[in-house]
């Protein structure tokens, strides 16, 4: 069983898709740490009412993204946690983390990367017209979703459609794509 935390600044839906995979013997890992970088997150309320430890920081109360990495660090080795999984964290991680789990931190990207990296993708690959969409699992590095990609899943775009429904049907994707990777990559190990 592998130890790990999941990183989040949102509403957690990724985090919910892999705590609910856990729980139905899916994936074989526990949750030992939930991070969250926003105090309104939604994902908060999500991992207490699942009694997982929630560690929220803002790191503008830091003095240094390196001091508020070290305190987050430092929790991670208290728990034993083994891999760090980024869920909609919106922050770039410093060498603090990268070092300590290096090729141990995965993320979630909503693009078929190397196309449309950084914030807002959906929204960047829909004014971008592109005919294809999808979902990137990559190792993380220290640019900017430009580590090495470990699965892809992607899809044609129906010219109709909204970016909401975009956006839904990569939720769709991203909902069984993480999970699977996850396991696949932990079982090769």
């Amino acid at each position: 069983m592998k130890k790990i935390a999941i990183f989040a600044s949102g509403n957690g839906t990724n985090f919910e898709a892999i705590a609910d995979n856990i729980d139905k013997g899916i994936l074989d890992a526990k949750i030992e740490l939930l991070v969250v970088d926003q105090k309104k997150a939604k994902v908060i309320e999500k991992g207490l009412s699942r009694n997982i430890e929630t560690l929220v920081l803002r790191p503008k109360d830091f003095e240094s993204k390196a001091e508020y990495e070290k305190t987050i660090l430092k929790r991670l080795k208290e728990k034993d946690v083994e891999w760090i999984i980024l869920a909609g964290y919106m922050r770039i991680v410093s060498n603090v983390l990268l070092d300590a789990y290096e090729n141990h931190i995965i993320n979630i990207h909503p693009s078929l990367l190397p196309d449309f990296r950084g914030l807002d993708a959906i929204g960047q690959a829909y004014a971008a017209h592109s005919p294809r969409m999808g979902v990137s699992i990559h190792y993380v590095d220290s640019g900017l979703d430009t580590g090495r990609v470990i699965a892809q899943e992607g899809f044609d775009v129906n010219p109709e459609w909204s970016k909401d429904e975009c956006e839904m049907k990569i939720h769709q994707i991203e909902h069984v794509l993480y999970t699977n990777t996850l396991k696949k990559l932990w079982e090769n190990e």
